[in-house]
């Protein structure tokens, strides 16, 4: 997550969520003040250790809560730990009513929230709505003036579901944005190793032909070997200037050069080559495409074939590599191919690859009529 962006809710409440709760601990003064009234009597102390035990324990379930979100960006708490917190909540609750009468039931609100934030959505909300039940219940039959308490609970119990209801939604959020993030890395990867495939495929095994005919011309033909050793000098430049690129993320072919550097490799590994001369038929569309179409095909014919010619034709919708090569070329699915069958079908074409009889390969990428 970026760091300059703005706190969302989960991270504004993760920062001051102990803090809202403990001011609202205030409404246990109460039967705090009931109990050291009572001081002088077994039921009093005991209210006052219920009562402050009773706050540090919704205070501890209330920051656990709010790191399980924050951090761990769970929605809620494990249900076998809520229900164990829910248990202990709820026993204190009872002692502090037991001791303190009327003024316990003040724990009946933090119950009641507690329920919503640690329990699921039905299983908080109807145990919110019994503590509303069993307070307006014991109020009856005690003759407890708390008329207004059973409002409270379910107010505050609705108050706190709409607080956890966005906070989880934000979590959720934040939970598919980083996914998103994740999957759009592994995608730039992807994108990134299929283009180096490309880049330094088909210049490398220019560069190893060269390389060979260099060798074998240093005994026979000087000069010629010079001139291929500055052609390899060049060709490694222009590689590694095409990987910068492609690692700065703006690199781009074009369909007359690379039409240009196949006639020369052909060329070079003694391969008769009829290649276009021009090229401005092809629309704009089509221009990546094509280009990354004779870097493939004729870095395979070069690699697998065993031609002794190769052609490629163009037109406004299709260019066509055919050889008439007896090796394997096209029939597995390597990267290369495998890139692009990427490449066509983001720009509305597609690749075939067949066999022309009587031997050969032929790789065709054809576009759909532009709209």
């Amino acid at each position: 997550m970026n760091n300059t962006e703005q706190p969302t809710v989960v991270q504004r409440w993760g920062r001051f969520g102990i803090v809202f709760a403990a001011v609202w601990l205030v409404f246990l003064l109460e039967p705090l003040a009931r109990g050291w009234e009572q001081r002088d009597e077994p039921n009093g102390w005991l209210g006052i250790v219920a009562t402050v035990s009773f706050a540090v324990y919704f205070l501890r379930v209330f920051s656990d809560a709010r790191l399980g979100r924050t951090r761990r960006r769970q929605i809620r708490p494990p249900l076998r730990r809520a229900v164990v917190d829910m248990a202990v909540l709820t026993g204190l609750a009872v002692v502090m009513t037991v001791t303190l009468g009327e003024s316990g039931l003040a724990s009946t609100v933090f119950l009641a929230v507690s329920a919503v934030t640690l329990l699921p959505t039905i299983a908080g909300g109807a145990f919110a709505l019994a503590v509303a039940g069993v307070v307006e219940l014991l109020a009856s039959r005690a003759g407890w003036n708390v008329s207004s308490l059973p409002l409270a609970v379910c107010a505050a119990a609705f108050a706190m579901a709409g607080v956890i209801a966005l906070m989880n939604r934000n979590i959720v959020l934040l939970n598919q944005r980083e996914e998103d993030e994740r999957r759009a890395v592994q995608e730039e990867r992807a994108r990134m190793a299929r283009d180096l495939h490309d880049i330094l495929g088909h210049s490398l095994t220019v560069i190893t032909v060269k390389a060979e005919l260099a060798n074998r011309l240093l005994d026979v033909d000087l000069g010629r070997a010079r001139a291929e050793l500055d052609d390899l000098e060049r060709l490694s430049r222009d590689a590694l200037t095409d990987v910068r690129s492609t690692v700065e993320g703006f690199r781009g072919v074009s369909l007359p050069v690379e039409i240009a550097r196949a006639r020369e490799a052909l060329r070079v590994a003694g391969i008769e080559a009829d290649l276009p001369n021009s090229t401005d038929a092809v629309p704009s569309r089509l221009r990546e495409l094509f280009a990354w179409s004779v870097r493939e095909g004729v870095t395979n014919v070069l690699r697998h074939s065993g031609a002794r010619q190769c052609t490629v034709t163009v037109d406004e919708r299709c260019i066509t590599i055919l050889d008439d090569g007896v090796g394997a070329t096209g029939t597995g699915s390597g990267n290369g191919l495998t890139g692009l069958r990427e490449r066509a079908a983001a720009a509305g074409a597609r690749v075939i690859m067949t066999h022309p009889q009587p031997h050969g390969f032929s790789l065709q990428v054809i576009a759909e009529e532009a709209p």
